[in-house]
């Protein structure tokens, strides 16, 4: 099933470069199987795995997850613990992989709350896959879109005030180029999964022009084929960028 899907996206043509994914429903999935929530975080990590080499296949060029926001920093201490085990085995499991595959991993948001293993593991992961060249798999750790804009604001303010540019020179793409996506651009589609039908303060920016695709496929559940049928629904879609068009 998924390799015909696969094979249509191929006669389709042009995929998206740039993919984003809100990695939703862990903790039910977990309630469901009357299973502690570390462990649907911890099945949520394969999809991790599955999405990477879906991407590969389908030729995507970036994907940047949602993997921890900043205000998930509210939940139980022993959830946060076990999401930063779940991190740093992350790296130790797969960073190999990764570094064959041609991966390269890069962390994006406000990394100092992380305790000293996270961080060290964060640093080894990019380091271990900085020459990656086939895929860009950009992971949002304690990362919120309305503080990623603050941030680039505050730069900007800075920059003026020490005469580095001008007030004229405070424009949409300056702003762009301060985000930390600014070297991938802007992603072409947004997958959210279990149903939930909000962006939750996940690049809000960047997705101004996104094609936006919801599957009440829980994360964990969510596999190859859930990715390729995203993938072909964005295919068949009119991309007009707010442009009026003529049938």
């Amino acid at each position: 099933m998924s390799d015909d899907l696969l094979r249509q996206i191929k006669l389709q043509g042009a995929v998206p470069a740039h993919v984003a994914v809100i990695m939703d429903g862990n903790g039910r999935w977990a309630q469901r199987r009357n299973l502690p929530r570390t462990a649907g975080h911890q099945a949520g990590m394969a999809s991790v795995r599955r999405l990477v080499e879906s991407c590969l296949e389908a030729g995507v060029t970036t994907v940047t997850v949602f993997a921890f926001s900043q205000e998930n920093w509210q939940r139980p201490p022993e959830e946060i613990d076990a999401l930063m085990a779940l991190l740093q085995e992350y790296v130790s499991t797969q960073s190999a992989e990764l570094t064959e595959q041609g991966v390269r991993v890069r962390m994006l948001g406000d990394l100092t709350p992380l305790s000293p293993p996270a961080r060290q593991a964060v640093e080894f992961v990019e380091r271990a896959t900085a020459g990656g060249t086939k895929l860009a798999l950009n992971i949002c750790i304690s990362y919120g879109s309305r503080a990623e804009i603050t941030r680039a604001a505050r730069r900007l303010a800075e920059d003026v005030a020490a005469g580095r540019i001008t007030s004229d020179e405070v424009t949409e793409q300056a702003i762009a180029d301060r985000l930390y996506t600014a070297p991938w651009g802007d992603p072409d589609l947004l997958i959210r999964t279990s149903g939930e039908f909000r962006i939750s303060n996940f690049l809000l920016w960047q997705l101004a022009y996104a094609e936006l695709y919801v599957t009440p496929t829980l994360w964990p559940d969510f596999g190859r084929r859930e990715f390729f049928e995203a993938v072909l629904d964005y295919q068949r879609r009119d991309r007009r960028f707010g442009r009026v068009t003529t049938a």
